[in-house]
């Protein structure tokens, strides 16, 4: 045992260990950096793009590592660049790793939901801020324990580096085992380090594990897990965060049920002075809209044909209809989440994502700028909250990030939001620990937390159960009364009756009828309008 020690801590093998080290971690980062690009290549829209990066991928994965090795090390001399055996091993490596990198990035990035890229293009963020804030945070849970995986398998694989006369670690062990046949206690000697070497990377990897999971960040995902391992409760710290924020939080929802006219509901700010509350003037303007959507097999459904409509500032319009009639895609194209095919969508007189070249239409090349200057807020059918972000956190990202509110300022704005949606109790919570009622508050606090001219509402409650549905219409009632513009797609047959200044039934693409809550619902001309309304009612 001694031996091995002695050959395990000889400087010999420890500079042939180091010389590992350093061709892993610099071949690493430059894979990785070099697997996050073809992986976004791969993702491209654009076919030869995506091809490209396919083509490399294949190549790469299909030849061995050794052959790559000695190829880099003889063509690099013939064609006039000459470097180190370190140097080449480490261009070896990274430009081989790449290739596997991409494709374990890739399929992290997949695995987040696509509804996470919406939001954060709802909210102004472009395409970069998204990767960087949501996108990448969330797959690197998944990529992680495969980034330690292949560093392990690269640093014991930097023995192949030996054929282009690199001397590292079991080189060195050959050169001591030549001289005295010791092979027994040399290569176990090297073998110690390299267990010594995986297991750091072994920890590193449960370190940032821990660092990522978005429970552990949290004040209450903590108390949870000390909950859970020694069987006790104990008081949330959530309100004397509020109470730090100079906010009173609300009562937990969760105590008691919801009371629709609670002070927390008082949510919009006084409306701009020099743009009053329905003032009548057309704020949002349909003209000739049309949407046709390819589907597979080269199949087109045409969505929208030719909607014309007018909002105006201040009014309240509720669009209802048959699922498929296209009131969803109505509202993505009105902040550019959907590109338009013919037609156009006018917002306090200006194009959004859009300019005008020759008369045609063209989208604007910073779409993430455009959308933020329209201010445009959106609440989901599926609340599309951050999952890796806590409450507060979600309501702050686009604040800070996109509008440049310094952090201060938007976590205390975020606070006094939360605390009139009656959530500032969980602002350091998960979304996923919330109810659905919830979330979808945290979405509306989210939306409202960019201070924006017209909010858009999609099916807002068709994901709650029956008893969570009052308390996000109660803060949507809550907006109309404020003199928020708003455009809510809704099967809530008596909320449209409530708050609806007027209700726009859509069909197969088209506008059937529109008008009053009262003509549309209790005395509907068009046929069509009358047989949705009974089977809604009787719902």
């Amino acid at each position: 045992m001694s031996g091995i020690l002695r050959y395990a801590l000889s400087s010999f093998l420890l500079e042939g260990a180091w010389i590992a080290i350093q061709i892993t971690v610099l071949a690493m980062i430059a894979g990785l950096f070099l697997g996050l690009l073809l992986a976004l290549m791969r993702l491209s829209r654009y076919k030869p793009v995506s091809s490209a990066a396919w083509a490399y991928i294949w190549l790469m994965r299909g030849t061995p590592l050794l052959l790559q090795l000695v190829f880099i090390y003889d063509a690099l001399p013939r064609l006039g660049i000459r470097f180190g055996s370190i140097t080449t091993a480490v261009i070896g490596f990274a430009l081989n790793e790449a290739a596997f990198a991409a494709e374990f990035i890739r399929g992290g990035i997949l695995a987040v939901n696509r509804n996470q890229s919406v939001a954060a293009a709802s909210l102004g963020m472009g395409p970069v801020l998204t990767l960087r804030r949501i996108i990448l945070p969330q797959a690197m849970r998944a990529i992680l324990p495969q980034i330690a995986n292949a560093t392990i398998s690269m640093l014991k694989g930097t023995s192949l580096a030996s054929i282009i006369f690199v001397n590292e670690l079991t080189f060195r062990a050959q050169q001591i085992i030549a001289t005295n046949f010791a092979f027994f206690t040399v290569f176990i000697a090297a073998a110690l380090l390299y267990v010594t070497m995986t297991t750091v990377v072994a920890l590193l990897q449960l370190l940032l594990e821990r660092r990522l999971d978005p429970e552990l960040r949290t004040i209450g995902g903590r108390r949870s897990m000390l909950q859970m391992f020694l069987g006790i409760d104990r008081p949330s710290t959530a309100p004397a965060v509020a109470m730090a924020a100079g906010v009173t939080p609300a009562p937990d929802p969760r105590d008691s049920e919801p009371v629709p006219a609670a002070p927390w509901l008082n949510l919009v700010p006084d409306p701009e002075p020099e743009k009053p509350a329905r003032d009548g003037q057309p704020f949002v303007v349909f003209t000739d809209v049309h949407k046709t959507y390819t589907l597979r097999g080269g199949h087109r459904r045409e969505i929208l044909r030719g909607v014309d409509l007018q909002v105006k500032r201040g009014e309240v319009v509720t669009i209802m209809g048959p699922s498929g009639s296209g009131k969803s895609t109505l509202l993505r194209l009105v902040n550019h989440l959907e590109l338009l095919d013919r037609g156009e969508i006018m917002v306090a007189g200006e194009l959004v994502g859009y300019r005008r070249d020759n008369g045609v239409l063209k989208p604007v090349r910073d779409l993430a700028a455009a959308r933020a200057k329209a201010r445009i807020g959106m609440v989901f059918q599926h609340f599309n909250l951050f999952d890796h972000l806590t409450v507060l956190e979600n309501v702050m990202e686009a604040p800070v990030r996109v509008y440049g509110v310094d952090a201060a300022v938007a976590r205390q704005r975020g606070m006094a939001l939360l605390a009139k949606v009656g959530l500032a109790g969980h602002a350091d919570h998960l979304p996923m620990r919330l109810s659905g009622g919830q979330q979808q508050r945290v979405a509306i606090a989210r939306s409202l937390a960019i201070d924006p001219r017209l909010m858009l509402f999609d099916e807002p409650t068709s994901a709650l159960d029956p008893e969570l549905v009052g308390e996000v219409l109660a803060v949507i009632r809550k907006l109309a009364e404020g003199g928020m513009t708003m455009l809510v797609v809704t099967h809530e047959v008596r909320f449209a009756r409530e708050v609806a200044d007027r209700i726009v039934f859509m069909d197969e693409g088209v506008i059937v009828e529109e008008g009053p809550p009262e003509a549309v619902l209790d005395q509907p001309r068009e046929r069509r309008t009358q047989q949705f309304l009974r089977v809604v009612q009787h719902h």
